[in-house]
């Protein structure tokens, strides 16, 4: 299985990503992606809740091992892009559509290289 880390931008936000080759798909952390959405002091709280609530998503969500500020690796909740849109489309947010069409560039610049 080949994996690929990457740290992208929104807005001025790390939003770390991980490039599956053999499944062909992009898969985001999903605290960051709250982050983004919610600009929450702390995006781990309002992901808590969004648990605790049974989210679906946020239950059933992968954990895949990713880079955090500190250096190390960390299994980290991960959602692929059908998982993502069910969960901007459960935060209101200004920003998710602004997120929508970045997802859609992240997606077609691999697509296209």
């Amino acid at each position: 299985m080949i994996k690929q880390n990457e740290i992208k931008i929104f807005e001025d936000k790390n939003v770390r990503t991980l490039w599956d080759a053999n499944e062909e798909k992009w898969y985001l952390a999903i605290v960051d992606v709250v982050a983004v959405l919610t600009d929450s002091s702390n995006p781990r709280k309002y992901l808590g809740v969004l648990k605790s609530d049974g989210s679906q998503l946020a239950t059933n969500c992968s954990q895949l091992k990713m880079q955090a500020s500190d250096g190390k690796f960390y299994l980290t909740d991960v959602a692929d892009s059908e998982q993502l849109f069910r969960l901007i489309q459960s935060i209101p947010s200004p920003k998710a559509e602004p997120f929508k069409l970045w997802l859609a560039k992240i997606a077609a610049e691999r697509l296209f290289q």
